[in-house]
């Protein structure tokens, strides 16, 4: 009973946050693009975000309860690069909803405006869950948040003409807080440089490019496949040679085998937020990326 209360109270909390007279219904795969949203859009968007943190964002179901948001949606925001393909077009076929279908203005794709890494040449499925378009993790990049950001506040207020200069203006003042934290991100960051890492899987590319850390090789065996106990030990076996100085997961990977390589091998284990909601501290796009930052030059001492 305590339990029902308690997640009464937390709906109805999530209900009464809403802005009472929202001008846009944004439906955001992803927690990072939904923060995004919030931060140009303010009171005129009311923003349902898909996933969580704890989510894997490639596996998730296409649930009624998605459908009937979607349905109520003036704009769909996606991460893209086939991030969100296994359920993705199954909400956006089966909400009805003419408007927010691919190629309308009110179906966003974030990874369509920045660069992205690791396209494949040659699309194999022996190699693992490889995605066709590049390495869709962009967001920890803060760079790429700002195009996104540019070309989302453009879509805003295209779809609600009434409040153009809102979205204009939220985008203005969200760039200049952003440009500002970037350069204290980059500064406090600057020891994590050349840095060896392993990381679970390659979510962390971007954050990775950005900061000058060294991806020297990953738990997964291929894209999308947990890590076997022959993998691990050819990477514990691969630490004499090339050593790394920690293991980097997200709040959905397993975190037994980031913790089984660390123990053997003395590094530490990382959990990175890596979105909105992953760690306590990271409540906003602000704090994703200031615990990220800490995290790591805590495991770097």
């Amino acid at each position: 009973m305590k339990t029902i209360s308690v997640r009464f109270s937390l709906a109805l909390l999530s209900l009464i946050s809403l802005p009472a007279c929202a001008a846009l219904n944004v439906f955001a795969t992803v927690p990072e693009w939904g923060a995004l949203a919030r931060e140009i859009g303010g009171e005129q968007v009311r923003v349902y975000t898909a996933t969580t943190a704890f989510q894997d964002p490639h596996r998730i179901e296409a649930k009624p309860s998605l459908l009937a948001q979607a349905r109520q949606a003036n704009l769909v925001v996606a991460a893209g690069a086939d991030l969100e393909v296994g359920w993705l077009p199954l909400v956006l076929r089966d909400s009805g909803n003419s408007a927010i279908q691919a190629g309308r203005p009110g179906y966003f794709e974030a990874a369509s405006f920045v660069n992205r890494l690791e396209v494949p040449s040659v699309l194999d499925r022996s190699h693992g869950d490889v995605h066709a378009a590049g390495n869709p993790h962009i967001h920890l990049d803060p760079r790429n948040v700002l195009k996104v950001g540019e070309a989302l506040s453009s879509r805003m207020a295209e779809l609600d003409v009434a409040n153009a200069a809102v979205y204009k203006a939220g985008f203005r003042a969200f760039a200049g807080k952003w440009q500002t934290a970037m350069a204290r991100w980059e500064r406090e960051a600057a020891p994590l440089r050349g840095m060896p890492v392993v990381v679970h899987h390659s979510s962390f590319l971007y954050l990775a490019h950005w900061l000058g850390l060294k991806e020297v090789s990953t738990l997964e065996p291929k894209p999308g496949v947990e890590p076997s106990s022959g993998h691990l030990r050819g990477l514990l076996a691969l630490q004499q040679t090339t050593p790394a100085r920690m293991v980097l997961r997200t709040a959905y990977n397993q975190d037994g085998p980031s913790q089984w390589l660390a123990g053997k091998s003395g590094i530490p284990a990382v959990l990175l937020p890596y979105t909105v909601g992953g760690t306590p501290e990271a409540k906003d796009l602000f704090g994703l990326f200031d615990d990220t930052v800490q995290r790591l030059l805590k495991a770097a001492r």
